[in-house]
């Protein structure tokens, strides 16, 4: 599939309400997508289908999870395709200020070094992926890294150094934004920042965080309802809708009559009034109520 291809599949994707429909169209990417690191970041094809990682069908979502993680790996061979064809310049990296020849000045903080990691049998963490988040000599700020690395770690394939870059860069922001000082406020951030990404319901934020959709700086400013989980934001927009419906039921005299059959339970005895939700020129919203089940429904 080449990138219009796939664009239009997404499309459509987004617009299927039945599970039937959307698992035809996963299974339309997941055949026709050739991974490559250009092709998802450009057509954003994998934030689109890790949406569904955690839907309600057990089918979909577990064909999502083994799309995701194919492509992962296959975008990390890529990767390290490249590596062995590019020198890398991590060896340089590696040459501590002693021993260097070349008179450039030592960084204030130590960098971020990644050792090689054991097997992991449990979740990921610093310690089991073999990553030094020792960078400062503040401890605090040390073990605000290791947090951030273990909440982002939840359930990816991202390399350790991916990791532990984007955890740096979130801690540093914070840093900066209490005027670099380790204070209360500091240390409220992180830990809300730290809840909200370890929390196994919310994939799509480590998603959208680790491929740099979001920087660590705009990460920061982000509101709790912001980085909640798609599926508590529909909720939470669900239940405005069903309060404002009974606000504005509250207020108006309901009529009730027989020509409108209620779709729950097919009985005729139902409740109505109507309101001008819309502009002046578009016909009234009539809001129902069956008298007999309760159920609600509106049209225009």
């Amino acid at each position: 599939m080449d990138t219009k291809e796939i664009r239009s599949t997404i499309s459509n994707l987004e617009k299927a309400v039945d599970d039937t429909t959307i698992l035809k169209l996963l299974n339309i990417l997941n055949d026709g997508v050739k991974p490559s690191e250009k092709l998802l970041r450009e057509t954003k094809v994998g934030v689109a289908v890790n949406k569904y990682r955690t839907h309600d069908s057990v089918e979909i979502a577990t064909l999502v999870k083994k799309m995701i993680k194919k492509w992962r790996e296959a975008v990390q061979a890529e990767k390290n395709t490249k590596k062995k064809v590019t020198p890398s310049a991590s060896s340089t990296s590696n040459i501590s200020p002693s021993s260097s020849a070349s008179g450039t000045e030592p960084a204030k903080a130590s960098q971020p070094s990644i050792n090689n990691a054991p097997a992991r049998t449990g979740p990921r963490n610093p310690k089991t992926d073999g990553v030094n988040t020792h960078i400062y000599d503040n401890e605090t700020r040390n073990a605000s890294i290791s947090a951030l690395y273990t909440s982002l770690a939840v359930e990816r394939d991202d390399s350790p150094g991916v990791i532990l870059k984007i955890a740096t860069e979130i801690e540093q922001e914070v840093f900066k934004s209490q005027y670099m000082q380790v204070n209360d406020t500091y240390r409220n951030k992180l830990r809300s920042f730290t809840m909200n990404l370890r929390n196994k319901k919310n994939p799509e934020l480590r998603e959208r965080i680790l491929s740099k959709q979001i920087s660590a700086a705009d990460f920061i400013k982000m509101t709790p309802n912001e980085m909640a989980p798609e599926a508590l934001k529909k909720e939470i927009e669900k239940l405005h809708k069903q309060n404002l419906f009974d606000a504005q039921g509250a207020t108006e005299k309901r009529a009730v009559t027989d020509r409108f059959t209620c779709g729950k339970c097919k009985h005729k005895k139902v409740s109505y009034y109507q309101m001008q939700t819309r502009s002046a020129d578009e016909p009234l919203t009539t809001f129902c109520t069956c008298e007999n089940c309760g159920n609600r429904w509106k049209f225009s």
